[in-house]
Formats: C-alpha cells, structure tokens, sequence
C-alpha cells in the first residue's frame, strides 16, 4: 500500500468545514485508483475503518451496482448569501440543495438569510435540506428549525450531536415514536409530508461505537451513509440492512477517487432504500482534482465508474515532504489496528474481522 500511495493537497474553492485545503491519499491498486482522506484532526482509531475501505475498494471485490447513475444534491458551504448563486452554478441541473448551517462563529440569522437565498434561486419546487453537524444544542435545534421551517425543509441532518437529543428533537416536532422504516419506492421516500421536517443522522452512524444505536432509538428518520469512515461499501450496506432506514450517500470531501466509493456504494442499494439526491457531487466545491475525469454533476447527476489517476496533477497536487510523511506514518499505524483487529483471537480460536 505504502508504494502505491501518493498524498496530495487540493485546495477548496471555499472554506468548508473550517479547511481551505483537503488532503487525502490515493493509491493506485490493482481494482482501480483508491482513496484514504480521514480528517487530520481524527485519531488512529476513528481513521483505521477508512484505511479498511480504501483496502477493500483498491484490493477487494465490491457488490454487484444495481444503477448505473446516481442523482446528487448540491451543496451551499456556511457562506454569505450574495455567494449562494455562484456555488449553485457550480451544480448544473442539481434540484435539491444541501445548505451548511450552525457554523462555528456564525448565529441563526445568517443561516436563515443562506437558506432564504437558495430557496429563492432555486424555487419553489427544489428539495432544501440543512446539515448542522451537531452544531446545536436540543433548545437551539428547535429554534433553528421553526426559523426555517418557512423554506420547506425536506430534512435536517444532525442538528444535534447526541442520540437522545434526536430523539426528543424528533418528539418535540411532532414526529411519530419510532422512526418509519425502509419504504419500497424510491422517489416516495424523497421528500418529507407538507409542513413536516425529518431528522437525519451522519455523525450518529458514521463517528459512533454502535452505528445502529439511533436506529434503535428512533432518533431518526433516515441515514446518511459514507463509505469510507464506515469501513467500505460491504460494511455500510451491512449497516443499512440492518438499520432499516431509507439513506442517503454522502461523501466527505473526497477527490473524484473517493467519490467513486461512494457512488459505488449508492448504486449497490436495494431498491427502495435510497432517499433521493445523494451527497455526492461535492467535487465541484474543489480547486484541483487527482484525475482528469472529475466525477462532478452533469443533468444533477453522475454516471458510476472509476476514474484513472492522472500522473500531471498528482504531481501538481503533491503534498509536501513533511506531509508525506505524515501521512505514510498515519497509514501504517491504522494498517498495524486493522491487522491486530483480524489476527486469530487464542482464547476463542476465531479469526475477528476487520470493520
């Protein structure tokens, strides 16, 4: 892995999620170009499953796809409302619209003035959702959504950092006890009833000890799935099955490489569990690329494939020294967990897997 590996630095067109500059390890594997970009800030063992789905997607076999395009949301950063019209250019022919909001330094105002500007350049007949995550406290999660609740929210993904404040979120909005189920209609499953707003989870699933807790729980209404912190595509169709929820694929900054996985996990669903426009088309929010054939929405969506690792950028995008070796270091201490965590367990005479 280490010899396959080049780390770039690709710079964002915008600040998003408080960096100017994603970095992220592609690898060029024997099934196709490969991708390991946990955040800088995460620890070992919250960066160990990424490296698990980077082995499988880059050395593995992936589930047969069931699509062969997946439709993709735009996404609005925490940015002021006069910049909304220039990040939505960005998204040709993208009907639903994820807004970032509960941004650190920011108050609910400048949430409310985002989110009027999206709706009003997008219409009336657009998807809206918001993405706080976490940002809110349980009191602060029910302001912000009555606040909003003008703009016809379709979701709300993780207002709240905790399960139980979900939970009572979902009550307090007047939810049913129990989160509804899978449905058996993909485009039913897309848009909340009049005047409702749905709770979705990320943080919950994807930064959790028990991935299935919230579903437990009925915290929420629908998940949102990322391949690369839940461990791979088998792993987070495994969760899915499990949970019974409708999803959403979600990508967290990837290059082109990374959304690939995603793209491949989205078209490996069963039928009825996707709930719409995924997550996927963020690379447009990126100043560089690792490949000449950006996985980028086109008619708001994008065709599955894998693209090629272009030599000219990886060079152009390269990563400095100290970086470099930042990151190979980081990639053999979570490959060091990941083969301690599948090694023969003596007092069982079992071979664990690895997430």
């Amino acid at each position: 892995m280490l010899a396959a590996a080049r780390v770039v630095a690709v710079p964002t067109r915008t600040r998003f999620r408080g960096i100017s500059v994603r970095e992220a390890v592609v690898f060029e594997s024997p099934q196709g170009a490969s991708e390991f970009s946990p955040f800088p800030e995460y620890d070992d063992v919250e960066a160990a499953p990424w490296l698990a789905a980077a082995v499988e997607f880059g050395w593995g076999k992936l589930p047969t796809t069931r699509r062969q395009w997946i439709e993709v949301n735009a996404t609005v950063p925490a940015v002021a409302a006069e910049e909304v019209p220039g990040v939505l250019a960005r998204f040709p022919g993208c009907r639903t619209v994820k807004v970032k909001v509960a941004e650190r330094g920011q108050v609910l105002a400048d949430d409310v003035t985002r989110v009027r500007a999206v709706r009003q350049e997008m219409g009336d007949d657009a998807l809206l959702r918001i993405d706080a995550n976490g940002g809110w406290s349980l009191a602060e999660a029910e302001e912000a959504l009555k606040a909003l609740a003008p703009f016809d929210l379709d979701y709300a993904e993780q207002p709240c950092a905790s399960v139980p404040d979900l939970a009572e979120l979902r009550r307090r909005l007047g939810a049913p006890p129990a989160a509804r189920g899978a449905g058996s209609n993909e485009a039913g499953l897309a848009r909340a009833m009049p005047g409702e707003i749905r709770i979705a989870a990320d943080e919950s699933v994807r930064k959790a000890a028990d991935p299935l807790a919230v579903a437990r729980a009925g915290a929420a209404d629908l998940l949102v799935i990322k391949a690369q912190p839940l461990g791979g595509v088998a792993r987070s169709l495994e969760i899915v099955r499990e949970a019974g929820l409708p999803v959403v694929v979600s990508s967290a900054l990837d290059t082109s490489v990374g959304i690939a996985m995603g793209l491949h996990l989205a078209a490996a669903l069963p039928e009825g569990q996707l709930a719409g426009a995924c997550g996927l088309g963020t690379v447009a929010l990126l100043a560089g690329d690792v490949t000449r054939d950006q996985l980028v929405p086109i008619d708001g969506g994008i065709a599955v494939r894998r693209p090629a690792l272009d030599r000219g950028l990886l060079t152009r995008f390269a990563a400095s020294p100290e970086r470099v070796t930042w990151w190979r270091e980081r990639i053999a201490r979570c490959y060091a967990l990941l083969a301690a965590e599948a090694a023969p367990d003596p007092t069982r005479g079992t071979t664990t897997t690895p997430r």
